[in-house]
């Protein structure tokens, strides 16, 4: 299972940093998003991949989940959609104001008018 989810993390990591290095602030926004998916996926995997325990039993149990990883990935989560909330009016008022999202004519560079 962790083959899969290590597969799976690459792609989003490739994806996100394909996007990133576009043109394209709403693809860079996308971009950020897709990583900060992998990297939920990363933590849940390091933390272990258990199956059919409690996350507490007591101090005396054979066998539980380690809290943790999911208390880290829950938090980044709501950290990680206030940022996106954030990008995506930053982005909005961009576009409103100068009517487009491509960095370069944001940049001021004449070759691309």
């Amino acid at each position: 299972m962790e083959i899969l989810m290590a597969i799976i993390i690459g792609i989003l990591f490739t994806c996100a940093t394909y996007l990133m290095l576009s043109k394209s602030l709403l693809s860079i926004i996308i971009g950020t998003g897709l990583l900060s998916h992998g990297v939920h996926l990363l933590l849940l995997t390091m933390g272990g991949l258990k199956k059919g325990t409690a996350p507490l039993l007591g101090l005396h149990a054979a066998a539980y989940t380690d809290p943790l990883p999911q208390a880290l990935i829950l938090t980044a989560i709501v950290i990680s959609f206030g940022v996106t909330s954030f990008f995506l009016v930053l982005a909005y008022r961009t576009y409103q104001e100068l009517g487009t999202d491509n960095l370069e004519k944001l940049r001021g560079n004449k070759e691309y008018d």
